[in-house]
């Protein structure tokens, strides 16, 4: 059973259409990445999936659920790290870990998950105190605490510096080979090739591509001999449906 299934996902705020016609099918157990320019719709697609926000039409199935008619069932199963969030400056990492497990059944070991991400040497440490890399770590540990199947990750690594950056991404590696699948909003096409095995492309509320960041190469190195570098086909794809033209794999 695939993990999630979006189709002819549309939402509108207002007079706004931020998501016109998304869809996308994510395996069991990949890194599926999510990229597209800011406004193109990303956010609101995986808050969707999420049960954050109910679509206004289409489809979507979480580990064969729908998010609209079981929204409980749905975040109870899906972990979110949101794309910019704080906590109080004085609450420290260990109660934010404990306040969290408690919105839930069934919580995994407070202890084992700042483990799991390194913070467990600073469970007393107040969130104010915390560097970029380490409240982005406990980000990761407040969306895993409920032992979630699913885990949608929104712009994880913004601001972060390279030695913060590959941390979180080994962090991500440690996570999916624990069996969980991962939905990564991302800019940074670096980490789509270190992370992701496919990728959906997003451009103004529309998929424009899904498949292999190969294959997101592949198509745009046309008659050359070597394929495209990922960010040039990521470029050029989007040039293309600015023209008019749809490429889906």
């Amino acid at each position: 059973m695939p993990a999630v299934v979006v189709d002819a996902l549309r939402k509108s705020f207002g007079d706004v259409r931020a998501v016109e016609d998304v869809g996308f099918v994510v395996t069991e157990g990949e890194v599926f990445g999510i990229l597209g320019p800011n406004g193109a719709g990303k956010t609101t697609t995986v808050e969707c999936v999420a049960g954050a926000l109910a679509p206004d039409s289409g489809s979507i199935r979480v580990l064969g659920v729908d998010p609209r008619r079981s929204p409980r069932l749905v975040k109870e199963q899906v972990g979110y790290q949101l794309q910019s969030s704080a906590l109080p400056p004085t609450l420290r990492v260990g109660e934010a870990v404990d306040l969290f497990a408690a919105f839930y059944d069934s919580p995994v070991d407070t202890a084992e998950i700042l483990d799991l991400v390194g913070l467990a040497e600073e469970r007393r440490r107040p969130y104010g105190k915390l560097s970029g890399g380490q409240q982005q770590r406990l980000s990761i540990a407040l969306a895993l605490v409920g032992s979630p199947k699913v885990a949608v990750f929104d712009e994880l690594t913004t601001g972060l510096d390279p030695i913060g950056r590959r941390l979180v991404w080994d962090l991500v590696d440690r996570i999916r080979d624990g069996g969980v699948t991962i939905l990564l909003v991302t800019h940074y096409l670096d980490e789509v090739e270190r992370l992701c095995d496919r990728v959906a492309v997003i451009d103004r509320g529309r998929t424009v591509f899904v498949g292999t960041p190969a294959q997101l190469r592949q198509r745009s190195a046309g008659g050359a001999k070597e394929p495209a570098t990922l960010e040039d086909a990521y470029v050029r794809l989007l040039g293309a449906g600015r023209s008019g033209q749809k490429e889906e794999s």
